[in-house]
């Protein structure tokens, strides 16, 4: 399919041959929701830990012996019933979030919703997103709510866009379905089509 091309200065100044099989896909609610979600779960940190009686410092002596003292029986003061003993069924940090997807439906759902945003019309193919230096005001023609695709040899991009709060840069062969959808703006450039994957 051709669609148009547009130059730095927001100008169509031809068109461009793009894939189909990964610009002309129909929308798939469920599959996007499916890939964010695991995306998320396995980003996830684990920070929520609680220690267990085999965990509290101490304890290692019996407080008292077993018969005869008229108290109840005890074996360590790091029990969970004790004041500082260990918590019972606290959560731990050795709970694992992290799920499986197939990555087909990965690279489907990245194709997918690629295709919705070209059809939306908030994803643009530039001829050509090099910038001479790695500063900020080469990208003062860029929106709030922007995601720059750059070539694989483009490298001074990256840097002038850090400083920017809403725009990000990423390499096309680590592209991921959650900057798609989350960034309102895509720029694409048009050598870097190739290095989708």
């Amino acid at each position: 399919m051709k669609v148009q091309l547009y130059n730095i200065k927001n100008e169509i100044i031809g068109e461009v041959d793009i894939a189909d099989k990964i610009f002309n896909l129909p929308w798939n609610s469920d599959l996007i929701h499916q890939v964010i979600t695991i995306i998320d779960s396995n980003s996830r940190q684990n920070l929520a830990h609680t220690k267990g009686r085999g965990e509290v410092r101490g304890g290692g002596k019996k407080p008292w012996r077993q018969k005869h003292t008229g108290r109840a029986r005890h074996g360590s003061i790091r029990s969970p019933i004790w004041k500082g003993g260990g918590v019972t069924f606290g959560p731990t940090n050795e709970r694992n979030f992290s799920k499986k997807i197939n990555k087909k439906m990965v690279r489907l759902a990245l194709y997918i919703s690629l295709s919705r945003k070209l059809k939306d019309g908030d994803l643009k193919i530039i001829d050509n997103l090099d910038i001479n230096q790695p500063k900020t005001r080469e990208l003062k023609w860029v929106p709030s709510s922007s995601l720059l695709i750059p070539s694989l040899d483009n490298k001074n991009i990256y840097r002038a866009s850090s400083n920017l709060p809403k725009v990000k840069s990423t390499r096309p062969d680590s592209l991921s379905v959650k900057d798609i959808i989350k960034y309102k703006n895509i720029f694409l450039d048009k050598k870097a089509i190739e290095s989708i994957r």
